[in-house]
Parts: structure tokens; sequence; C-alpha cells
């Protein structure tokens, strides 16, 4: 048996490494936050119950939600054993120019909302890491305040069609004006989704002073003052409104709208058109026969037609069908870097985030949504190297089994 004894100091002080002290408290927060999951525990703390619902939810029971993140969490990575990733190169091309990542950050409404930094953070994120960022046709920030925050950024412009056609056309026209450089077109919204939690939660444009909303801004004190002593909320398409968020969509949305009126989108946009909302095989040949040069597989994030199908399921069928030179992006239950790996192995020619930087947004504004894509990027290059892929040209079927 060994004697024991009393450490010396000289053996304890180089064991002894205090962390420094972060005097920022937005740092403290971020560096904390090691997955989009905890940026959005940070942001469910710092925001009032109903925005954070509005961006957290989905339609009716959440089942479309819950079954697309259900999916990413159960598939299987196949990795490549003794291949050479000793450097991992994640860019690739989205519309035919480059993007340092295989992802954007697709369009979301009412961004301002979350946090008051709101689309100008975003797009100013997006342009430093080097991706396309889709301002939405119901962004709280005009088209031309978007483009003056990052001129040089990859701008995309999300449009639903409205019943009155003229307005749709003065928001191409001011996003082409602008420097915009391709149009997505959402087709999931012919009407507006039963998005409960909203309605439980008395969600409205702008957020009323209720009795509840009051009380829950003594817990999000923060929140409350950046809105009220910060510029009014603006839209990119209208100047204001009253009401709820499913009465606005179902006052001003085109339910008419058929394939033919690709015709009229092509009269007043001449540069690349997306299709965001495909959900079968039929329709994404349907719209690629008529001439669009890009689809999104996408069910709204779950926010529509609840039980709809997961597109990363869908994905393997359409890119068989469609071949290898369609360019096919998917959304909905993203919540990794992994996630978008294995979407781009299973076919996706890039992946479109959304709520992941909104988190990153309600967490800490234009550091949040930089923390966001920090955590993506370094998720993909891991899980990337882990399954021996260099480039991303290099991932396919082989990688990925799904559930």
């Amino acid at each position: 048996m060994s004697d024991r004894q009393l450490p010396k100091w000289s053996e304890l002080k180089p064991l002894l490494r205090p962390k420094p002290i972060e005097l920022d408290a937005t740092k403290r927060r971020l560096d904390s936050a090691l997955t989009i999951a905890d940026l959005r525990r940070v942001a469910k703390r710092r925001t009032p119950t109903s925005v954070f619902d509005y961006t957290d939810g989905a339609a009716e029971a959440e089942i479309s939600l819950r079954r697309a993140r259900a999916t990413f969490a159960g598939l299987e990575f196949h990795p490549a054993i003794l291949q050479d990733v000793s450097a991992i190169d994640l860019s690739t091309d989205f519309l035919g120019k480059p993007s340092a990542l295989p992802f954007s950050f697709a369009p979301t409404g009412f961004t301002r909302m979350m946090q008051h930094e709101g689309e100008r953070a975003v797009v100013r994120v997006a342009d430093r890491v080097g991706i396309p960022y889709s301002l939405s046709t119901m962004g709280t920030t005009s088209i031309e305040d978007v483009a003056a925050a990052a001129p040089n950024a990859r701008k995309w412009f999300q449009l639903y069609v409205w019943k009155d056609r003229s307005a749709g056309e003065e928001l191409m026209t001011r996003a082409k004006e602008a420097g915009y450089e391709a149009l997505v077109l959402t087709v999931d919204v012919p009407v507006a989704g039963a998005r409960l939690r909203d309605t439980r939660n008395g969600f409205a444009i702008p957020p009323a002073l209720t009795v509840r909303t009051v009380a829950d801004a003594a817990l999000h004190p923060s929140w409350w003052v950046n809105l009220l002593t910060t510029e009014p909320l603006t839209f990119a398409s209208l100047a204001s409104w009253d009401g709820t968020v499913a009465e606005l969509l179902n006052t001003l949305f085109d339910p008419t709208m058929t394939v033919a009126d690709l015709e009229w989108v092509r009269s007043c946009w001449d540069g690349p058109l997306v299709i965001k909302g495909i959900q079968t095989v039929h329709d994404a040949r349907l719209v690629m026969d008529a001439g669009v040069d890009a689809i999104v597989l996408s069910n709204h994030g779950g926010r529509q037609l609840d039980r709809a199908p997961v597109p990363l399921r869908l994905l393997p069928d359409v890119r068989e069908a469609l071949g290898d030179d369609a360019e096919i992006m998917l959304d909905t239950g993203v919540m990794s870097g992994a996630d978008v790996v294995a979407a781009i192995a299973l076919g996706a020619s890039s992946v479109m985030v959304g709520r992941a930087y909104l988190y990153g947004l309600m967490a800490g504004g234009e550091a949040g949504v930089q923390r966001a894509a920090d955590i993506l990027t370094a998720e993909a290059r891991r899980t990337m190297a882990l399954l021996g892929a260099r480039r991303i040209a290099d991932l396919g079927p082989q990688h990925v089994r799904l559930p």
C-alpha cells in the first residue's frame, strides 16, 4: 500500500485554470450554445411566449413538423473509412453561382417581431458567410432597406401571389431594381394553415397589449423595450395590418393560382425562378416542365397542411424522376449541419434553413444568427469528415439510409 500525501502547490497550480469571466452577457449566452437546440432554449427564455410560439409552432397537431424532425433523427449514416479528409470543402453552386456553404437562409415572415434587428441582421450574416438570403413578402424590413444593409450579399425575393396581381408586379419590379437575383415563388399557401398555438396565444400583428401580454412583458422586458423604442414594424409588401396572421393571408393571397399563371410571373421576372412548396413527384415534374430553374421540396416547415409529406422522404423519388441536372432544394425539420449533409447525400442540391437562424436571432440578434451559422457549418464539416467525404460532390446515397 502506498503512503498518502498532501499535494504540493507546485503540483496543483498547473491544474487550476479558471475560465476567464466574460462580461458581455450576449456573448456569454451564445458561447454556451453548442447546438441549434441550445439556441432554441435560450430563445425561449428571452422571447415572449406568443412570439416564440409563432416561430416554433406548426399547423394543427404539428404532426408534419414532428415527422420531419423524427426522419432526420432516425436516419443512419454509413461512413467510408481511410479517406483523406484533411481539408473539407463545403462550397457548392446555387442557381449557377458559388456559395461558400451548402445551405441558404430561408424566407421568414415578421422577422423583426422575433428580435428588433430582424432581416438586416440576417442578410449581413448571410453576406459574411457567403450564402444567399431570401427576403419574405411578409418581411418586416423593406426590399430596399435589406438591399442597403448588405449591398454585396446574394439576395433572393420570396413572393406570394396576391389577389391584386398589380401588387405582385410592383414587388417584383422593386426587387429587380434593388439587385435581387432570384425570385422564390411560394405555392403552398392558397389559404392559411391552422396554427393553433397562435390562436390560443391571441397572437396578432402588431402584438396587442392585453392583460396576458403585459404580464408576459414583465418576464421579457428587454424584448418589449427594443420593440417599443426602435423603428415601427413595417412590411416589405404592405403598409400595415391589424389582425391575426391567418386573417392577413386569407385576405391578401390568391387561391385561384394555377401552373398557367407561371407565364404571368415569367412576364414580370426575367431572372432565375424557384418554386417553393413542392410536395409530390407529379408537381415537381409539372413545374420543371413549365420551365422553372429550381424547386424547393417543402411543406412550409409543417405550418400549412398537417400530415403533409416529409420532404426528406420525398427527396430520393424526386431526384430519380427529375435526373441529376435538376436543382432541388429542401427545407423543413433541419436542425443541424448533419441534417444538411444527409439531405445533400440523398439528392438535394442545397438546403434552406429557417427556424435555426431565427432561434439564433431571438437568442442574441445578429451575433445569434452568426452563432447559428457557425454551429451549422462546424457540424456539416465534422459530419463530412467522419463520413469520409471531402467535397459536397462526394456525398451520395451510399452515405445515408432512411429509417
